[in-house]
Formats: C-alpha cells, sequence, structure tokens
C-alpha cells in the first residue's frame, strides 16, 4: 500500500480496530479496503479526520494515460478486479452514450482514421465482458460536423414565454397621388411659399392676387381675400391653433385675416420689398423678405414689429420655428443658415455648408435641435444639423434641386420635394437617409409642400398648375387609411 496515501494524515492516538470492530461516528470517513500485494497478511482500515484518495486502484488506459512504473503491478490487479463487464458497460455509457458500438466522433478530414476506430470498436463490443478495447485518441474532441443552430430556427414558434413576432415587412408607400386639385395661377417661383394646412384641416393656397381656401373634410372651397390688381400673394402661413392666417404680400405688407368669418383683422407694413415667407411662434409672427430683414411681430402689440433681425445679404426665403417655440431657423437666397433665439437680434447659430439658396428647412419633432436643410439647384443637398450641441450630422446628395421638407409627426421620417431636374418627391427613413419611396407625376419643379394635421398625408404643388395630394405616412394607430382621401378622389379645381 502507498504509506503516504494511507497515513499521512492520520491521527497518532488513534487506535486501529480490526474489520469487526464497531463502527466508529458519523464525523469519522471510514477507508475502504483494497487489493494488496502478497507482502501483507491482512487489510488495515484507517481512521482519519480527513480523507485521502488513492489513485493505485485507477484504471488509466480509459483515457491513454499511463500510471508509474511503481504503481504498474498494483494496477493489474486492480485493472482485473475492477474491469468486470457491469462497471465497463456503466463506465462506457457515461463517456460514450448508450449505444457501445458507436467510435468517439470524427472530424470530416481524418474519415479513414474514424473507420479504422468504428471498426475496432465494433469488434469490442462483442468481446467478453471481462475485458473491452478502448479508442486511443482522447474522449472530449470537437466534432465538426454537428450542424450549428441559432435560436430562431431552434425556436421556430418564438422564445418560451415570449410571443412569436414576425420580421416586419417594408411599409408600401402609393405611387400615385389619391386626388388632384387644379391651381390655376400657381406661380413657378423658387423663393415664394404659397401653401399651408391648417390645424383645422382647412388648405390655404395663394394664387395669383387671391387666396383660396380648400376644406379638406368636406372639400368645399371658399375665396378668402383679393389684393388687386396691383399686388400679389408671396407667402401664406397658419397661426397654430388654426384660426388666423398670415398672408405676406409682394408690396412688402402683412395681413392678418379671420379665416373663420373671412375678415381682415390687422395690416402690417415696415418691410421694403415682397414678403416670401412668413412663420408663426407661440406668441411672434416671424417674416422674412427680399429686403434681407426677418422682423418679429406681436400682433397683441400696436407697432408693427417688436424686433429686427439682421444677418443674411439676400433675400429671406425660409423660415421655420421650432416644436418649442425657443428657436428660429432662416433661410436665404445668400446660401446661409441661421439659427436665432426668441430674444436674439443676431443669429446664435451660422451654417455656411449649403452652396445655394436655402429655403427648405425642417425642425424634427421627436428630437430636440435637430434641423434639417436643403440646397437648391447647385447644391442639391439635404444636411442634418444638432443645434443643441451645434454639430453637423450627416450630408445627403439627392441630385436634384431641394425645394422643400417636412418631418412626419407619426414615424421618424421626412420627406422632401425637388426641382430640376428629376422634379420627384422622396419620402427618407431616418437617421439612415435610405429611400422608403420616390414618387412622380409633377411635370415642373414641386415648389410648394404641407402636410395635413393628421400627419398621414402631404400635398405638393407645382408650377404645372396642380396640387397632388399623397398618403405617405402611417398613422400612429398604424391604421393607414385616411378621412382625407376617403371622401376627396378624383380630380377637382381650388376655383
Amino acid at each position: 500500500m502507498d504509506s503516504f496515501s494511507a497515513f499521512a494524515f492520520s491521527s497518532p492516538r488513534m487506535e486501529k480496530p480490526s474489520l469487526s470492530s464497531t463502527p466508529r461516528p458519523s464525523y469519522l470517513v471510514e477507508t475502504p479496503s483494497r487489493a494488496l500485494p502478497s507482502s501483507y497478511s491482512s487489510p488495515r482500515t484507517i481512521y482519519s479526520d480527513r480523507f485521502i484518495p488513492s489513485r493505485i486502484g485507477s484504471n488509466f488506459t480509459l483515457f491513454d494515460l499511463s500510471p508509474s512504473p511503481s504503481a504498474s503491478s498494483s494496477s493489474d490487479v486492480s485493472g482485473r478486479e475492477y474491469g468486470s463487464g457491469a462497471y465497463a458497460a456503466l463506465l462506457r455509457n457515461a463517456l460514450f452514450g448508450p449505444d457501445q458500438g458507436v467510435a468517439p466522433p470524427a472530424t470530416p478530414d481524418r474519415s479513414a482514421e474514424a473507420a479504422g476506430r468504428r471498426s475496432s470498436s465494433a469488434a469490442s463490443s462483442t468481446s467478453s465482458s471481462s475485458g473491452f478495447s478502448i479508442p486511443s485518441r482522447n474522449i472530449f474532441r470537437y466534432k465538426a460536423d454537428v450542424p450549428r443552430h441559432s435560436l430562431a430556427t431552434q425556436f421556430e414558434d418564438g422564445l418560451p414565454g415570449f410571443p412569436h413576432i414576425h420580421p416586419r415587412a417594408p411599409r408600401k408607400v402609393s405611387p400615385s397621388p389619391y386626388k388632384v386639385l387644379d391651381a390655376p395661377a400657381l406661380q413657378d417661383d423658387f423663393y415664394l411659399n404659397l401653401v399651408d394646412w391648417s390645424s383645422h384641416n382647412v388648405l390655404a393656397v395663394g394664387l395669383g392676387d387671391c387666396v383660396y381656401l380648400w376644406n379638406a373634410c368636406s372639400s368645399k372651397v371658399t375665396k378668402l381675400c383679393d389684393l388687386g390688381v396691383d399686388d400679389s400673394v408671396c407667402s401664406v402661413g397658419w397661426a397654430q391653433r388654426g384660426d388666423h392666417l398670415a398672408i405676406g404680400t409682394n408690396k412688402g405688407k402683412v395681413q392678418i385675416w379671420d379665416a373663420t368669418h373671412c375678415r381682415r383683422i390687422r395690416t402690417m407694413e415696415s418691410h421694403l420689398l415682397r414678403v416670401g415667407a412668413v412663420a408663426w411662434g407661440s406668441s411672434l409672427l416671424s417674416s422674412g423678405s427680399r429686403d434681407k430683414m426677418i422682423l418679429q411681430r406681436d400682433i397683441r402689440a400696436q407697432d408693427d414689429f417688436v424686433s429686427k433681425l439682421t444677418g443674411h445679404k439676400s433675400e429671406v426665403c425660409g423660415l421655420k420655428w421650432s416644436y418649442d417655440n425657443f428657436e428660429l431657423a432662416s433661410g436665404g437666397n445668400d446660401n446661409k443658415l441661421f439659427v436665432w433665439n426668441q430674444h436674439s437680434s443676431q443669429p446664435v447659430l451660422k451654417y455656411c455648408e449649403h452652396t445655394a439658396a436655402v429655403k427648405a428647412i425642417a425642425w424634427s419633432p421627436h428630437v430636440h435641435g435637430l434641423l434639417a436643410s436643403g440646397g437648391g439647384t447647385a447644391d442639391r443637398c439635404i444636411r442634418l444639423l444638432n443645434t443643441t450641441t451645434n454639430s453637423h450630422l450627416s450630408c445627403i446628395d439627392t441630385g436634384s434641386q431641394v425645394c422643400n421638407l417636412a418631418w412626419s409627426k407619426n414615424v421618424n421620417e421626412i420627406v422632401s420635394t425637388h426641382g430640376y431636374s428629376q422634379n420627384q418627391i422622396i419620402v427618407w427613413r431616418y437617421p439612415t437617409m435610405s429611400k422608403l419611396a420616390t414618387l412622380t407625376g409633377h411635370t415642373y419643379r414641386v415648389l410648394y409642400l404641407a402636410i395635413s394635421p393628421d400627419g398621414q398625408t402631404i400635398v405638393t404643388g407645382a408650377g404645372d398648375e396642380t396640387l397632388r395630394f399623397w398618403n405617405v405616412f402611417p398613422s400612429k394607430s398604424q391604421n393607414t387609411g385616411s378621412d382625407i382621401g376617403a371622401r376627396s378622389l378624383g380630380r377637382s379645381h381650388i376655383r
């Protein structure tokens, strides 16, 4: 017996009982007797407070391991003692599975060697129960031919405890407008803004020297005003509540109209040239003119304007207030994009990357401070900016003059209208700015754009004197149907 294994940590004070002695208490561990060489007269049971196992009886041939030479004689005896058929069968089942005739798996590039192992293993299964042949290779090996399955294929009906979610198919946008309105005398002028849609679902359109209102629910057309032969409409813009309409004229005037009663409330002057852009904030009305000035007006005050914003070197053709009414973005024919706050008379941010006039401006309703702008024919780019961090996010070359931009209120998408040379309408996914749809139909530049109050429909106007209505965005409840389209199919006249 290995004297180190048996006695190294035995207690010197404990007596050594014979095999017939009374069992010791449970806190003592009994070391089982082993087959001993003939030099020992009788086996002895050693009791100790710590059990030290002895590997003298281990069958190392199972794992291709050779015992030390000093234990070779003992391993032969113990191998025959413990190598009975029952023990061998249990050990083989534990290591190789229930099928004793299958050799360990082989990699594909060693098929010949695997065939030899399978034949030797099959021969060993028919051998006597007192001994069997063990493969010479390591037991635990990488099996290259095991098929790999992803979670998606493993749980085809969904993960346990979770509903099965099918991949969402790409949303389809109708390539044709559901309604077309004839709009005679709709001007083909890039610097004007002649179409706007109110929160009460009423569309305002400037045609020549007149402004017309089209009710999207009833399709009723109302003539709001006539400026006369010596003046013309250059811009229209609804107040946020949808009751009042601002009209910028070619003579530099700004008129405020009560659309419900078709009554003019006020006329404000102070611009020297035409007013091509108007935008409403929470308490201010901003107007941009060819005289390079932006005037901030409070219709509750007696003065025509309360502040003057200077900075542009050419005509102001784009104006938009942010959704929180804290920032005003302006674009001009000087290729500049400026950002102002409520109290500044000078721009707080200046962007000079565009190489053509900046008319297309849109604030995101989803991300605070996210601003999109588009350049004219020489630029053709849509630029995305973060005014909170004053950083440039991305730039997309559209290949055509960018006339208008508008964000969807229901999904994180943006629509742009274009002029030279393709006259198309593009729906983009943000932030990847991948194209979701490209719509065509106008034969002239798509200079005007407005979005319905439910956020599903857009209307576009062009120099071909038509207004086209498109269902491009889903509703918030994923119901893509629209009352506007259902009641307004066909082609008609706005006046």
